[in-house]
């Protein structure tokens, strides 16, 4: 996960991306910034064979989030800059900003 804050206005680019050796076909990120749709972040395999895909969100916040990974298989961020228990009894990846 990479951050990249803009000179003007409270906004933070950060980049979510997960490495080759994630056995997937299809990868979406979800998450308190797109109101957990499966739609709305699907992250772009790379050359490599790596997916990412930038999405830009308000600093001074910190959102959850966890990968969807063709559609039936949850994923944290091994990069997350905190973990929290959710619900479900599993961990969602929290990116602060």
């Amino acid at each position: 996960m990479k951050k990249s804050y803009l000179k003007k206005g409270n906004v933070c680019k950060v980049t979510f991306e997960l490495p080759a050796d994630i056995a997937a076909k299809n990868v979406v990120v979800l998450g308190e910034f797109n109101n957990w749709s499966a739609e709305a972040h699907p992250l772009k395999k790379a050359k490599k064979g790596g997916f990412s895909t930038t999405v830009a969100l308000e600093a001074g916040q910190s959102y959850r989030f966890r990968y969807l990974l063709d559609g039936e298989r949850w994923e944290n961020d091994p990069e997350a800059d905190s973990y929290a228990l959710n619900s479900f009894g599993t961990k969602d990846s929290v990116v602060v900003l």
